[in-house]
């Protein structure tokens, strides 16, 4: 939306774009979703099987090899500058954010 002063930017590359927000003084907030491992695992899985999206099999390999790389995503989005936080959480920060109250 033009002239908005929020954006939120989503997603695995969000990263990537931090440090030049910041420098350009558009950083309100940066955040990783952090959740149980398990949790997103579970998530995943019964979504790709609910989409046929491949074999069951290919499917669980797959996703115990995200299980396992999940950690060196977030220290690599945190090493970017985003802040690792519960979805609640964040939810609640950008609420506050778009209410019109700074960034804790």
């Amino acid at each position: 939306m033009t002239g908005s002063p929020l954006f939120i930017a989503e997603g695995i590359f969000a990263a990537d774009i931090v440090a030049e927000c910041r420098r350009r003084g558009l950083l309100a907030g940066a955040y990783a979703l952090r959740r149980p491992r398990g949790t997103t695992f579970l998530r995943r899985l019964a979504r790709d099987l609910a989409e046929q999206r491949k074999a069951p099999k290919v499917l669980v390999r797959r996703g115990v090899a995200l299980l396992r790389a999940e950690p060196a995503v977030l220290r690599r989005q945190t090493g970017l500058g985003a802040e690792a936080a519960p979805a609640g959480e964040i939810l609640r920060r950008v609420a506050g954010m778009v209410a019109g109250h700074p960034p804790l």
